[in-house]
């Protein structure tokens, strides 16, 4: 049995990694660069004896979903667990940003994830079983203000991972999705959307990436369709659900600005 990993090389991608590991399973690892994930990998080799492949790979670039894939068919690697987790972010106004890293993480976070998923889907399908782990954020549940673009791409995740498992169930595939929506997490993702003055970071306490990780691969073997960890956040989505959609979003933007 192999998972392939995107975002692995670091936070909750590698922490998830080290969870297949230490189950016997082996693992297609992909990031942007190698060097991080090369020390995952002797990590993982060594102490839990478990193949692991490496790709660097950066997943916001046209074609590389595809790529991906020729590198797991072209090495032989049955894709039996695919864990959609590469993904950034961008703090400010919208009509202030960039532009093209607006595209780049539309690029990773839908259509790279959205692209992976149909390249490996149908083996498992023929196969008759299979896990997805896409993760999605707290963020899909609500619209944020000074983060716009990134909220709107958690909410197509989570949408898409819902729907599809219910077309998977319907289709007695014998693949379960599961969306894994965390709240805030202590990782690098901060400093690439250059958000060390968003309001998150006084008004929020921050989870780990491997209690996040051990909650999101629990229920991905259970196959629940939603995994929210920590009662905050479950609180936060619940509220969001109930309150009028004015406040909601207003309130978000309190929250970061």
């Amino acid at each position: 049995m192999t998972a392939l990993i995107t975002g692995a090389s670091g936070g909750i991608g590698a922490e998830l990694a080290r969870l297949f590991a230490k189950d016997g399973i082996d693992l297609l690892l992909v990031a942007r660069t190698a060097e991080k994930m090369l020390a995952l990998q002797s990590e993982l080799e060594a102490d839990c004896h478990v193949s692991v492949s490496v790709l660097a790979k950066d997943l916001s670039e046209d074609g590389a979903a595809h790529a991906v894939f020729d590198f797991a068919q072209a090495n032989h690697i049955p894709v039996d667990v695919l864990v959609n987790n590469a993904g950034f972010g961008d703090w400010g106004f919208f009509a202030a940003s960039d532009l093209a890293k607006q595209r780049q993480m539309i690029q990773l976070n839908i259509a790279a994830l959205t692209e992976l998923t149909h390249l490996f889907l149908p083996a498992m399908i023929a196969r008759k079983n299979g896990r997805i782990l896409n993760v999605a954020s707290v963020a899909s549940f609500m619209p944020g203000a000074k983060m716009a673009v990134y909220y709107a791409t958690k909410a197509f995740v989570r949408s898409f991972s819902e729907a599809l498992s219910v077309e998977l169930k319907k289709m007695q595939s014998g693949v379960l999705v599961t969306a894994l929506c965390p709240g805030p997490v202590k990782t690098a993702f901060w400093n690439r959307a250059k958000a060390e003055s968003s309001g998150l970071f006084r008004h929020f306490l921050f989870a780990d990436s491997a209690s996040v990780a051990r909650y999101g691969y629990r229920a991905m073997k259970r196959g629940k369709t939603l995994a929210i960890p920590g009662l905050s956040v479950r609180i936060a989505v619940a509220l969001a659900r109930i309150l009028p959609r004015a406040f909601v979003r207003n309130l978000v933007y309190a929250a970061q600005k």
